[in-house]
């Protein structure tokens, strides 16, 4: 009796520990309140110096030198008004750039004036940001090929800026998944870009979720931090979000294996913004079969 008397204790404990640990039930307004903040903070991001909304060119360098200004006579053409006819040239030789600016033409490099400077070397960590007035610019390098990314910090992009229209906030899209870890560890997926490049990224695993009864799974993309990155595609891609899909990022799953997707902070990629951007699209086994109703709906420009 003393026996049995022990195990309903133990059961009990058991019980109560499980119930512990289950997550409270979301309070509708502090909810609200956290996608609000979300938001805010990814408006500030766009608008910001390193934010989508800036970019007005992405140039591709051809081997050898590669003429820069506003000049229609470049090989590489500015915004006019912006920067002297002919600014300089880049030097692209053996997978290194080198700037060498016009004798009269002052262009900086965090406030510093620079003359000729090797500005994207395949060994160094980071490439050169250079400027001249509201411009600024570096190099990226996407596969075998390498570009003149540049950013307008007096853009019509900021000025016409005016929000991005959005499905009402709802918590039942925030949505419990479990984790299945893959089986083997340097497991990775194929991603296309817009480009047509298509690249193995590192993916530990996939999202199983129900919806409606249906079971889901998106494929994840390990990157740093506590996070994955999610390229999801849904049945509004076109109609009413971006038709390339939308991104996310999920918490990495605590012990039980179990994390949430929480699509009311799925956002547009930057192609959804600017045309001079390289966004990866949606694994084709991401892509799902129904229409994902929150998050951000797809950008209008607006005049």
């Amino acid at each position: 009796m003393r026996t049995v008397y022990f195990i309903l204790i133990a059961l009990t404990v058991l019980s109560c520990s499980v119930r512990k640990e289950k997550e409270p039930p979301l309070d509708p307004v502090v909810y609200n309140s956290e996608i609000e903040t979300w938001r805010q903070k990814r408006i500030e991001d766009l608008k910001g110096p390193n934010g989508w909304l800036n970019l007005v060119g992405l140039f591709w360098l051809n081997e050898g030198i590669n003429t820069f200004g506003s000049s229609k006579n470049n090989n590489i053409i500015f915004p006019s008004g912006k920067i002297p006819d002919r600014a300089g040239f880049f030097l692209l030789k053996q997978n290194v750039v080198t700037l060498e600016p016009a004798p009269d033409v002052k262009i900086t490099s965090k406030g510093n004036p620079i003359k000729s400077t090797v500005v994207f070397h395949p060994d160094s960590a980071m490439a050169i940001v250079q400027e001249y007035e509201s411009l600024q610019w570096f190099i990226i390098r996407r596969d075998d090929k390498f570009g003149v990314r540049l950013r307008d910090f007096k853009s019509a992009g900021i000025e016409n800026f005016a929000g991005i229209e959005r499905y009402p906030v709802d918590p039942a899209w925030r949505l419990e998944a479990n984790f299945e870890t893959a089986a083997d560890s340097t497991r990775t997926i194929d991603i296309t870009n817009v480009l047509g490049q298509t690249t193995p990224q590192k993916s530990p695993g996939s999202l199983v979720f129900t919806i409606e009864g249906k079971d889901y799974r998106l494929d994840v993309i390990k990157e740093g931090g506590e996070e994955y990155f999610v390229i999801v595609g849904d049945a509004t891609n076109t109609k009413e979000t971006y038709g390339a899909g939308r991104y996310m990022y999920v918490k990495k799953p605590g012990p039980d294996g179990k994390t949430f997707i929480d699509f009311n902070k799925a956002y547009n990629p930057p192609c959804a913004f600017t045309e001079f951007a390289t966004c990866p699209l949606p694994p084709k086994q991401n892509v799902l079969d129904i229409a994902i109703t929150a998050g951000e709906k797809n950008y209008a420009v607006h005049n």
